[in-house]
């Protein structure tokens, strides 16, 4: 469900949603090796750190494989799509939003969206056996214009993965450009035309 961009309240949505938690997620299973190996196979990566479980205990700094970089902790914190998992039980049919996905429940005078960029940062390896769970924040939300939309909105989040031992092991943080079609922007300036007239 959009907005119209002079009902969207800049200063309020930040209030409400900065800082706000807007999924959190366990991991099924533990982090095992051999989807390290078999990801290291495929990408051509031959690092004996994580794929040598001998050489990593003997020359590695960690004393056993690590999980690399470019397997993303992502993998190790979601359930997996195979075997499916059991839905839940719950209480009552929640209400389901008619806002993008990508706008992470963050009312928009927009729907339509343009990932802007990511970038990773690790603080500490991720090791066999250990189990990740994820939690997504919003931390920033702003309205700059583009050539397309001069409403257009910019919304920043932080997805921290973080260990057994409540380490927080690495971090993803997302921008995503939320914008209005030419078709939507058409409909807003007739609207506001309508009501000047009133008026």
């Amino acid at each position: 469900m959009t907005m119209h961009p002079d009902d969207f309240d800049l200063d309020a949505i930040r209030e409400e949603w900065i800082g706000k938690i807007v999924s959190r997620n366990q991991g099924r299973f533990p982090v095992e090796y051999d989807p390290i190996r078999r990801h290291c196979h495929m990408t051509g990566d031959s690092n004996p750190l994580f794929t040598d479980p001998v050489f990593a205990k003997e020359e590695g700094p960690y004393g056993e494989v690590i999980v690399p970089p470019s397997l993303l902790p992502i993998y190790f914190s979601s359930k997996g799509p195979w075997p499916k998992a059991p839905k839940p039980k719950s209480d009552g049919e929640k209400k389901k939003s008619k806002r993008p996905f990508f706008t992470l429940g963050v009312p928009t005078p927009g729907d339509r969206g343009i990932n802007m960029g990511t970038e990773w940062e690790y603080f500490a390896p991720i090791r066999i056996g250990d189990r990740l769970r994820s939690e997504q924040a919003i931390t920033d939300i702003f309205m700059k214009p583009i050539k397309l939309d001069n409403k257009a909105v910019w919304i920043v989040s932080e997805m921290s993965f973080i260990n057994q031992d409540d380490t927080r092991v690495a971090v993803w943080r997302n921008t995503t450009l939320v914008h209005r079609s030419p078709k939507q922007i058409a409909a807003d300036e007739e609207q506001f035309a309508k009501g000047s007239e009133a008026a």
